[in-house]
């Protein structure tokens, strides 16, 4: 294989990111669901509500890629709500399975009671577990037999999320309501607000019939999602971003026509053309970009190496003379300790990752010197290949195998475990003639500078285009896929 296909595989971590955050944030039960806003459903009485046995395809344009089987049924003191979904995912020529199976304890008014999440890929799994206790969400994740238990404070009473159509189902709406939910992510620990409207009543095709249904319309993040719920209370349809789409279909149907070479190249189809031929990114000193179909105010251009002006983004390479040759963490201020402490996700305080810093850091206490030997040694010993899982640091370091979002992690979890204050950042960046949705890192070394493990670069190459930086950043690159104009200004 050349150099340059090798290379071409590394780019496809962050554009699974926005599949699986704009599929299953909105569609399934990773994450939970807080009701708040101008108005909420008047629900059913409890118990009103029928069970229903669902088999849906998914299709990304016109291939089938997977499947999911949903069940909701009456319970004594609630319902219960089962999912099972399989992908099979193409990502720069590999094409992966994935499996995700949700089992949720829903209460009589369709409040999570607790959950049990599961995702699985080749060798990469992660599972979470979570129950509710008053104004606390208590969660236990699991990854490479690592177990952490976190308790969360909710503002609200927190929803499954394929829950949330079942709530929808269940209530007195008309064309012309709108709900709001608040939605907490445990992959941030934060609350993101999701906007619904009930659009009104429209005929659809489905298994070759016409039928009655009424269409919803989800916005979360600047993206949109269509549902379509029929008469009788099932599911009928959805519809998201990059051409996926669910279908209600039969149990025989959904497990029968799933084609070996899947769908279309996701990371291709979410591309962005170049008009010009960069050659040698890495010796470019500042770059500029003209930039339109999205709202700025989404995303995070403006700050560190770049600059927005109207629509025009200059990125500068940053300089490493000034940094300083010893860092200090009493000196750290308050946003910059926040960077050193352990997440689910990066988990820098695990003896695994603190004794893996020390190995490949020795005695060096110089900030710069340890940012490179983490960065050359992940890129060295990390190999490059798509994975379709929840990226997570210890899963990395123990199966040495991943793309952009696992690379970015784990060099996330080093660097704080090497008293690096360290970010994850998303965006675009250039690579044989197309920009490509990227993640790669944010290190304070006295100073942020950008690092990119997966192609060795400290400071990352001015073709790196962040669009956002912190915990939440695939969430929030959902508002600019597929939106985005990019033109590359000569000078």
């Amino acid at each position: 294989m050349s150099f340059k296909r090798m290379k071409t595989y590394w780019i496809t971590g962050a554009i699974f990111g926005l599949v699986f955050t704009v599929l299953f944030t909105i569609r399934l039960d990773l994450l939970d669901k807080i009701f708040s806003g101008p108005k909420l459903p008047t629900l059913s009485s409890p118990g009103s509500l029928p069970e229903r046995d669902t088999w849906m395809n998914i299709f990304q344009k016109d291939s089938k890629i997977g499947f999911s089987h949903t069940t909701f049924s009456k319970k004594e003191n609630g319902y219960q709500l089962q999912e099972d979904v399989f992908m099979r995912i193409n990502t720069m020529g590999l094409v992966q399975d994935i499996n995700l199976k949700t089992n949720g304890l829903l209460n009589d008014d369709f409040t999570l009671s607790s959950f049990d999440f599961k995702i699985s890929s080749g060798r990469f799994s992660f599972s979470a577990q979570g129950s509710v206790s008053g104004d606390i969400l208590k969660l236990k994740t699991k990854s490479s037999g690592a177990k952490r238990s976190i308790d969360i404070k909710i503002k609200k009473t927190p929803y499954l999320v394929a829950g949330i159509l079942d709530a929808v189902r269940s209530a007195d709406f008309k064309p012309g309501d709108e709900f709001t939910f608040d939605v907490f992510d445990p992959a941030t620990m934060g609350q993101e607000r999701v906007a619904v409207n009930i659009v009104g009543k429209e005929n659809i095709i489905n298994m070759g019939r016409t039928k009655r249904a009424t269409k919803i319309l989800m916005n979360f993040k600047g993206t949109t999602q269509l549902a379509w719920i029929g008469e009788n209370g099932e599911v009928l349809k959805e519809k998201g971003i990059l051409g996926i789409r669910l279908e209600k279909t039969t149990r025989e149907d959904a497990l029968f026509g799933l084609a070996l070479e899947s769908s279309q190249d996701l990371t291709k189809v979410a591309s962005i053309a170049s008009n010009v031929t960069i050659e040698n990114p890495i010796r470019l000193k500042v770059l500029k970009f003209k930039i339109n179909g999205i709202q700025f105010d989404h995303v995070n251009l403006n700050g560190q190496r770049q600059t927005l002006i109207d629509n025009i983004l200059t990125v500068n390479m940053e300089s490493l003379s000034d940094l300083p040759l010893v860092l200090n963490i009493n000196d750290l201020e308050t946003i910059e300790k926040i960077f050193l402490q352990p997440s689910p996700f990066i988990q820098s305080d695990h003896e695994k990752i603190q004794n893996q810093a020390k190995k490949i850091t020795g005695t060096e206490n110089g900030p710069l010197h340890k940012a490179k030997m983490l960065v050359s040694w992940i890129h060295k010993n990390v190999k490059k290949r798509p994975v379709l899982s929840l990226p997570d640091a210890l899963s990395t370091l123990e199966n040495r195998v991943g793309d952009c979002n696992e690379h970015a992690v784990l060099l996330a979890a080093l660097a704080r475990a090497s008293g690096i204050p360290a970010r994850v950042e998303t965006g675009l960046v250039y690579l044989n003639g197309r920009f490509y949705y990227h993640a790669w890192n944010l290190l304070f070394l006295g100073k942020w500078i950008t690092a990119d493990s997966l192609f060795g670069q400290i400071p990352a190459d001015v073709t790196h285009i962040r669009f956002t930086t912190g915990s939440r950043q695939q969430l929030d690159l959902m508002s600019i896929i597929g939106k985005i104009r990019l033109k590359v200004i000569r000078e």
